[in-house]
């Protein structure tokens, strides 16, 4: 299971209406490292004037890398976060999230980041297993 949803988030769900602020509470608590590591790219980027901001760091133990993979896997969280933090977020490998200003999507900087070649490059056999 991706959260720990509550009672009453699913009563919501169950008769239509969902607060956005609600469920990303909920992305928050049961996932809090690929929050917590979002946020802090997020904090990053906001501080700086690069195009994005990106993590290198493989997560400490496997239980936080699945964090990760669930929370940008997901369409609903990972979309709820971009809209929760005004960014967009990027994906590599099994760790590798980036942070883009959402004027950059699509941008040069941003096509290179998430082309087909940087994918490529970006691998390594300790990342096989991921």
């Amino acid at each position: 299971m991706s959260l720990d949803v509550s009672p009453q988030l699913l009563a919501d769900a169950e008769s239509g209406d969902v607060d956005p602020q609600d469920f990303v509470d909920t992305v928050r608590t049961s996932l809090p490292y690929a929050y917590n590591l979002i946020a802090a790219l997020v904090d990053q980027l906001r501080a700086g004037s690069a195009t994005f901001a990106d993590n290198q760091t493989p997560p400490p133990s496997e239980k936080e890398r699945g964090q990760l993979l669930r929370a940008l896997a997901s369409d609903a969280i990972r979309g709820s976060l971009e809209r929760h933090f005004g960014v967009t977020l990027a994906f590599q490998n099994c760790h590798r999230v980036a942070v883009f200003r959402p004027e950059d999507q699509g941008g040069e900087i941003h096509a290179r980041f998430t082309s087909v070649r940087s994918q490529v490059l970006n691998q390594s056999p300790e990342f096989r297993d991921c």
